[in-house]
């Protein structure tokens, strides 16, 4: 048998997985971001403020390998169960493959969530079967012109809305959102009251997430804008991240004593971004987790499709 020094290499250990997940960092979201940005998913859980913002809710690691992500966390129709994201960037099967390694070694089952429903039927290619949906978690897509417009008998209400904020505040301004005004929106922020929605402890660790991304603004690939008053005070503010062909919103705050507000700043950022960014064709508004009375604001916006997503295993 032969003999194992201190300086031979230790082939159990190299036989291990080749998959080290850790914790996310704001250093490590340059990096991060150059892969999602490529990944052709518009559903917001392939995305820095879908990952990031939520890293903690769904206790998010990650593991970067040959140019490919892998993220670790909890199923989203189940927080006691653990789950993995698609891997991302690099060889779709070499990342299946290393994920079923990963499980096999570490004695636990591959449970995939939040999957695109255009990944199932590649997924069942592998093994994958039986995608339980996850109705509350679909995402909701916009056409960037329908919003930016609000053109059409289907928008009379929301052109109206904005029509009477722009009447009663004739000099309201809308400006970018940077780290130098960051402060002001986060006083604008904690005036707010806390949204009420099914899961109640959801809205407060939502509440604290939105203050994370402003005091870290300027370490986010974010967009963001303000809306302020004919006084000059901030009655909105929103903030979004773009994938693709796709604004993802992540953020949209108002004042909802203010009327118009609301539909005013989503107008107006919608029409910006389209401005800047003229390859943009979408607008995703994320999920509704569930709530009615969000479920209702989004469907008064007219979804051009639901981005629906599965937990799938194999």
């Amino acid at each position: 048998m032969a003999t194992l020094s201190k300086d031979t290499p230790n082939i159990i250990l190299a036989q291990k997985s080749k998959l080290n997940f850790k914790p996310l960092t704001i250093k490590d979201i340059p990096r991060i971001y150059s892969i999602l940005r490529k990944s052709g998913y518009r559903t917001c859980d392939y995305s820095i403020g879908g990952i990031y913002m939520w890293k903690d809710y769904f206790n998010y690691e990650f593991c970067i390998y040959l140019d490919t992500l892998f993220i670790k966390g909890l199923s989203e129709a189940d927080r006691h169960v653990p789950a993995f994201s698609l891997p991302i960037g690099g060889d779709f099967k070499s990342g299946i493959d290393l994920l079923v390694e990963y499980c096999r070694e570490n004695q636990c089952k591959l449970l995939l969530s939040a999957v695109p429903e255009s990944a199932i039927e590649e997924l069942g290619k592998y093994g994958f079967s039986n995608p339980l949906p996850l109705f509350s978690w679909s995402d909701y897509l916009y056409d960037i012109n329908c919003l930016a417009s609000l053109t059409g008998k289907a928008y009379n209400k929301k052109r109206n809305h904005v029509n009477r904020f722009m009447s009663e505040n004739p000099d309201w301004t809308l400006e970018t959102l940077t780290p130098d005004n960051s402060t002001q929106v986060i006083d604008f922020h904690n005036k707010l009251a806390i949204g009420t929605k099914a899961d109640q402890a959801m809205a407060t660790y939502e509440n604290n997430a939105c203050l994370d991304v402003l005091k870290n603004f300027e370490h986010y690939p974010f967009e963001g804008a303000i809306l302020r008053d004919s006084q000059g005070k901030i009655v909105a503010y929103t903030i979004g991240e773009i994938i693709g062909d796709t604004l993802i919103l992540h953020i949209e705050k108002m004042n909802h004593e203010i009327n118009g507000a609301g539909e005013t700043i989503n107008k107006l950022f919608a029409a910006s971004m389209q401005r800047l960014h003229p390859t943009l064709k979408y607008i995703n508004r994320e999920d509704d987790a569930g709530d009615p009375g969000l479920r209702k604001a989004k469907e008064s916006y007219h979804p051009c499709a639901l981005l629906k997503k599965f937990d799938i295993s194999m």
